[in-house]
């Protein structure tokens, strides 16, 4: 199982150096997208071998100097299932990519080069290396990779607006990113060692360090205040990087990266916690109060995608708290909203590739000539506001059962699951009322004139419906 999981991070990265290469010149985009293809049956293929030898965590030692770990692979239910997400998704996002990166797209007509196929493989083996790495410093080494992929695929376009997001994306990750230098660094001076599994030995004050360290770090990357402005200008990058890195990928890293630390530390100081879902629900009302105003469907939904992990990091916070139905809420938040947060953003990337427009005030009556478009941006609204069947709803049901759960030894924090369930309900009406707007009624006249999606658009589309109602028993299933 090593050895497949070896070959499914390195393959991408061989990928993307053949990829500039003469001999794919004019077949890159296929190349590059069977490379994520392949690289996502060996995820498949390691995740279903790994459950059927008995669902045993594993850790694997691949990189050490003396009894020291700098590098190892953990195969467990935690790694397994958002490694499969991470990759999958990002296979799905090359393949719409053929698509969308062509001189039809209404709104950016251009042709994919090379460099963003490259740059896309680099960070799917980015991901599953941080994913699947069993030290702190093995996830710093691959969390500095898709810092640097971020940059080059949000600057893509390569406008001075694109430019200047992807330079502020790249500083305030790292600035963030100091503090998984800090944690590692504290981690290796305590416990000699970088492993992951080390935390559980430290002292309270040692716990408080390194947890404190990371959470610096996941603020950073998964865009929570004070470190969130990044977020919305990197809307300047092609939809598909978009939905890949600040849906699916990117921003997953940091709240992974905190759940790993909390499903590793074993007794956490209740500090770690309050600090975490403190940030959590400021982070959750600022990103409401401002997708209000959002006429840029992408800005909305960047926004958007901010509240959605202060979700998340509610609910490892609440963790700290001896919940582990908030963990596997977490999880399962991360998991589910990944598929559905994706659709959303590929929805809008039709919309602009059909139309030529993005603004909502200018999209209307879209299910009377777009009917795949208007279903998929129903679905996507029901998901992510946490309407059941969709998968959102068994990340959002879980999450709010285990806060009145802990609610009731620490009563502080009902007014806040309470003030979190206020929004969440505000945010189902007014996704709705933005539904009304695009989807239902006489079509506007971008609207009228759009052009049909290519195949390969189309069915991506579909898949992430699907996922968008099924995810949720995959990961039931799965986390048992």
């Amino acid at each position: 199982m090593e050895s497949l999981a070896l070959i499914a991070i390195i393959l991408p990265f061989i990928g993307a150096f053949i990829t500039g290469l003469p001999v794919v010149r004019n077949h890159f985009a296929k190349f590059a997208t069977a490379i994520a293809l392949f690289s996502s049956l060996l995820v498949l293929f390691l995740a279903l071998n790994w459950h059927s030898n008995g669902r045993t965590p594993i850790t694997y030692d691949m990189i050490s100097f003396g009894h020291m770990m700098i590098w190892g692979i953990t195969l467990d239910e935690v790694s397994t299932l958002i490694g499969f997400a991470v990759v999958v998704l990002g296979f799905f996002i090359a393949l719409y990519s053929c698509g969308y990166l062509t001189h039809e797209n209404k709104e950016h007509p251009h042709a994919g080069k090379p460099r963003f196929y490259a740059f896309l493989l680099i960070f799917i083996g980015a991901m599953a290396g941080l994913v699947f790495s069993s030290t702190l410093i093995g996830q710093l080494f691959f969390f500095e990779i898709t810092g640097a992929c971020s940059w080059g695929l949000i600057s893509y376009y390569q406008t001075p607006k694109a430019k200047a997001a992807a330079m502020k994306a790249l500083i305030l990750t790292h600035i963030g990113a100091l503090g998984l230098y800090f944690a590692a660094a504290y981690l290796f001076s305590q416990s000699g060692t970088f492993s992951l599994n080390a935390l559980s030995a430290l002292t309270p004050t040692g716990k408080i360090c390194v947890l404190l360290g990371v959470m610096i770090a996941a603020w950073g990357k998964s865009a929570q205040m004070p470190l969130h402005i990044w977020l919305p200008n990197a809307m300047e990058a092609p939809t598909p990087v978009s939905a890949y890195l600040h849906a699916a990928s990117m921003v997953k890293v940091g709240v992974y990266i905190f759940a790993r630390a909390v499903y590793s530390a074993g007794d956490i100081p209740e500090v770690i916690g309050v600090v975490g879902l403190i940030m959590a629900m400021i982070t959750l009302i600022y990103g409401f109060l401002m997708y209000l105003p959002q006429d840029d469907l992408k800005r909305l939904l960047a926004y958007s995608t901010i509240t959605q992990l202060a979700y998340i990091f509610i609910a490892l916070s609440l963790a700290v708290f001896d919940s582990k139905l908030a963990f596997i809420a977490a999880i399962v938040y991360i998991f589910n909203h990944a598929f559905a947060k994706s659709l959303f953003f590929l929805i809008a990337g039709a919309l602009s590739y059909s139309t030529g427009t993005r603004l909502i005030s200018r999209l209307q009556g879209i299910m009377r000539t777009m009917p795949l478009i208007g279903t998929g941006f129903g679905i996507a609204t029901l998901a992510i506001a946490g309407v059941p069947p969709f998968n959102g709803f068994f990340s959002k049901f879980p999450l709010f059962a285990a806060g009145f759960e802990v609610s009731q030894l620490h009563g502080w924090i009902m007014p806040l699951i309470i003030l979190a369930l206020i929004e969440s309900i505000a945010t189902f009406v007014w996704l709705l009322y933005r539904f009304g707007q695009c989807v239902i009624g006489e079509p506007s006249q971008e609207v009228i004139d759009a052009q049909p999606l290519p195949k390969s658009m189309s069915f991506v589309l579909i898949v992430l419906m699907l996922m968008s109602v099924f995810s949720s028993v995959i990961a039931a299933w799965w986390l048992g």
